[in-house]
């Protein structure tokens, strides 16, 4: 599997959740691509993910104008 360009030895059968946590992410504050498809976090729980798949994160930063 690979994850933000690096590749990752994971058992199978972990979820895009499961994933986010091992790799410290907060899935609220997250997006994220598998297999340049958009997941809604609504499925981050139920998508279960195989060696083969690509995975991208994005983070989303806080901030704004002084």
């Amino acid at each position: 599997m690979r994850v933000n360009g690096v590749q990752k030895q994971y058992s199978s059968g972990l979820t895009i959740s499961e994933i986010l946590m091992r790799e410290n992410f907060e899935k609220e504050r997250v997006a994220v691509e598998l297999n340049e498809e958009i997941i809604s976090k609504d499925d981050y729980d139920t998508t279960v993910l195989k060696d083969t798949d690509v995975m991208e994160v994005v983070s989303f930063m806080g901030g704004g104008s002084q």
